[in-house]
């Protein structure tokens, strides 16, 4: 599976087996930001809020489809690519960056500037994208790096500061209809992260 750089691999082990120990259990070792998963404003504020403070129902949202998929490598999605305010709570970023999964190629995908993740803040909208995140992430190569690509996790920062929510690592999406509801259950966790099994339902 890919990992975010610096972010050590995933492990999954046997521990015992029925053959031998007449019971079998797997030992999984991961951190909160591998795979299709969830973040809280805890992830970069100091204050902010960890997934256990939000209500399950945080976790079910309304999406909508930004289509974003003429955004080139490493360029940024600013507030002109995004819709006039509604009365969904998520808008989900689609790239079709996630085709490059399992490539070198993913880390270089598109970005919210910080101004457009503001303007999703302010109108009360978490995000939802099928990248790595909302922010640039390091190339492989660093020489596709862009001058002007932000330094840090503003996109992040300015969603937190709204108490909003990220899901990353999204797939499939170009399967699915404009609007559709996502539901993302992160682990009850103390935590600032959770993978979580994404799954959408549309009305047909």
């Amino acid at each position: 599976m890919p990992v975010y750089p610096g972010s050590r691999a995933v492990r999954v082990a046997s521990v015992t087996t029925v053959e031998d120990d007449g019971a079998r259990v797997t030992e999984l070792d991961l951190d909160t930001h591998v795979g299709t998963h969830v973040d809280a404003p805890a992830h970069t504020l100091a204050d902010g809020k960890t997934l256990d403070e939000f209500p399950l129902s945080a976790f079910s949202f309304d999406a909508l489809v930004v289509d974003c998929t003429g955004v080139g490598e490493r360029e940024p999605i600013g507030v002109d690519a995004l819709p006039d305010p509604t009365d969904h709570d998520l808008l989900v970023v689609r790239t079709d960056w996630s085709e490059h999964w399992g490539t070198e190629r993913y880390r270089d995908h598109p970005y919210l500037t910080a101004d457009a993740a503001a303007w999703c803040g302010d109108h009360g909208y978490s995000v939802g994208l099928d990248t790595f995140g909302p922010d640039p992430t390091p190339s492989a190569d660093p020489a596709r790096e862009r001058d002007g690509e932000p330094d840090g996790l503003p996109a992040h920062d300015a969603l937190f500061a709204a108490e909003c929510l990220v899901v990353e690592n999204l797939r499939g999406l170009s399967r699915l209809p404009a609007e559709f509801e996502l539901t993302a259950l992160p682990l009850a966790l103390e935590a600032e992260a959770s993978p979580v099994r994404a799954v959408a339902t549309t009305d047909s």
